[in-house]
Parts: C-alpha cells; structure tokens; sequence
C-alpha cells in the first residue's frame, strides 16, 4: 500500500514530537535528581571554609590585681649630727659606710676665734648605725643648727612611695606589695604596707605610703629606686582566661569552645560552639570569667574574628595554659 505524502508528514512530525518529550523528561529527571541529593559539603562544587585558629585552655586558679608604684629605698632611721659649738671642722674621723656606736667622734670642731685659742669640740655620733652621709670637709665652717652628717640604721629599710590622689581608696595598712630592683633583675623581695599617711599634699596631690621588706636583705641599700607591685585584689578559684578569647559583638561577650561534630556520612571534623561569657577583672593578658566556663574547655585565642556558631576550625597551634597559681614577675 502506498503511502501518500500527506501522511509521510503526519509521521514526521510525529517522531520530531517523541523525541522532544523523551528529552525533555530525561533533562526534567536530572533537574530533579540534582536538587533531591543534592551536593555534599566539601566537594568542589560547594567547598566548605575551614578557619585556622590557635586554642588554649581555661584554667580554674589564681588572679591578682595590682597597682604600680616608684619608691625610694631609704633607711628608717636617718638621723643628722650636728656639732655642740660653731667652729671650723678640724679633723673628719668617718666615710660613708663605716659602722659607729652610739658616743663615737665623728669629727672634730675648732672653736678658736683671732686671739683666743679652744680646745677642740669633739661632735659625737648619737645612734648606733651606719655612716650615711658625709656633708663637710675639714676646713669647713659649721654651726649647731648645721649637720655634719647623717648616720642611720641600714638593717632597718623602708620604702617610700608617693601615690597619686585617684588610687588612694585601694591602698591600707598590711597590704602585700613585691619589689623589683634593678640592680638585681629578674628578682623579687615580698614587703608590706606599714604606714598609710593621714593627709594629701596639697601641691602634688599624692599620699605618702612606706612599706618594709617582709625579709631584710643586705644587699638592698638605702638610696635605691624600687619598683613597687602592690596587691590590690585577689581572686581565688576562679575561671581564668587569656583575654585575647573574649569576642565582643553588639555589647555581649562571648568565647569561641572547640568541639567535635560529625557530618552525614560518619566524618568527625573540630568546630567550634559561641558561648557568652560575663568577663571579670582584667590583669595583664589575663581575664577573670565570672560566668560561662567552668573551667578546662578549650577554647579559640587567635583567629576567632569571622568565627560563628558552628564553624569549622583547624587548629595550627596550641598556646600553653595558664598557671593555677599566679607568680609575681
């Protein structure tokens, strides 16, 4: 039977029709495959960003707040000595640093005037103690109201320290302080408040404090300048941090804890938990956490700027903890 040509056309666009349904459904069928599974995190085509952090551990413990100060290392007991008669000084019997008793010439005085001839004065000193101060040579003319010298009692030392009018409500007596020298770098001498001035200077604003040394150390002279750490406040048992952890956003505190999750198909990887925190005292790059932590997380100090809940991390370094017991520097 022969076909005609109007049903070769039929025909024709028949199949042209078939095969443009059968693509379109295979085309349909991956869209929808596609958008069912979908693509698993960390492939190519969705890469996942893993942030490079440096983590430390939050330790329960110690935290000690305080103040610095300058102060003078003086002798406690500084006296002058001062001749019994005007004259000129004859003979200088001392040095600076000889031991005397009590009684022992020190210098003597030659009260002769043109035409009349004295014994000399002998000028006494009046405490046991060391020599401090030599502030004539023979020859010098002197006078009763005019020291020859000081002698005081270097066993005895104290710190004087004069503090600005704003710290003085954390200041009393007793108060713990350490000392720094720089004669003898690196090393520390405990001392304590012993005197508390009742007044300000009204010039300078400041309060007289002395403090003396909880050990006294013969290598610790009189006229040296000392560097004063005094105690202020002293946290114990408490959560301590570095404070370089502490993210604040939008007026709230928190801190970035490493955890470990799992994805979908079994893969454990590190990330990270936001946890508000209350921070407390700050003491150097130390800070107190009065609420949040309980002490042995370990958490993000470096690298947590873009970090949010749930990113993932890879830590490059772990900085050591700190100590549970606070040592003075």
């Amino acid at each position: 039977m022969k076909m005609t040509l109007k049903q070769g056309r039929g025909i024709l666009m028949a199949g042209v029709l078939l095969t443009a349904i059968i693509l379109f459904a295979g085309c349909g069928n991956k869209k929808e495959s596609g958008e069912e599974g979908g693509q698993k995190p960390g492939t190519k085509e969705n890469p996942v960003t893993v942030f490079a952090v440096s983590t430390s551990t939050a330790v329960r413990g110690e935290l000690k707040d305080y103040l610095e100060f300058g102060g003078d290392v003086t002798a406690k007991t500084n006296i002058d000595i001062t001749p019994d008669t005007s004259g000129r000084v004859a003979e200088i019997r001392v040095r600076v640093g000889d031991r005397v008793s009590k009684n022992d010439i020190i210098a003597l005085v030659d009260p002769s005037r043109p035409g009349m001839n004295f014994e000399f004065s002998p000028v006494k000193a009046p405490i046991d103690g060391t020599i401090t101060q030599v502030l004539v040579v023979p020859g010098s003319m002197v006078a009763p109201q005019l020291s020859l010298a000081k002698v005081g009692r270097t066993d005895t030392l104290e710190i004087v320290m004069n503090v600005p009018e704003r710290f003085v409500s954390k200041i009393q007596l007793n108060q713990q302080a350490v000392l720094r020298l720089d004669a003898y770098p690196g090393e520390i001498f405990p001392a304590r408040v012993t005197e508390v001035s009742p007044v300000l200077d009204t010039t300078s604003r400041t309060m007289t404090v002395k403090l003396a040394l909880l050990s006294p150390d013969s290598r610790i002279k009189a006229g040296m300048f000392a560097r004063v750490k005094l105690i202020t406040d002293t946290r114990t048992n408490t959560i301590k941090i570095q404070d370089t952890a502490v993210v604040t956003r939008f007026g709230e505190s928190s801190v970035f804890i490493i955890t470990e999750m799992t994805d979908e198909d079994g893969t454990s990887y590190m990330a990270v938990r936001k946890q508000k925190v209350i921070p407390g005292i700050r003491v150097d790059d130390r800070m107190e956490i009065r609420s949040g932590l309980q002490g042995g997380e370990e958490i993000v100090v470096r690298g947590q700027t873009l970090l949010e809940d749930g990113s993932r991390v890879n830590i490059v370094s772990r900085v050591p903890g700190l100590p549970e017991q606070e040592s003075e520097k």
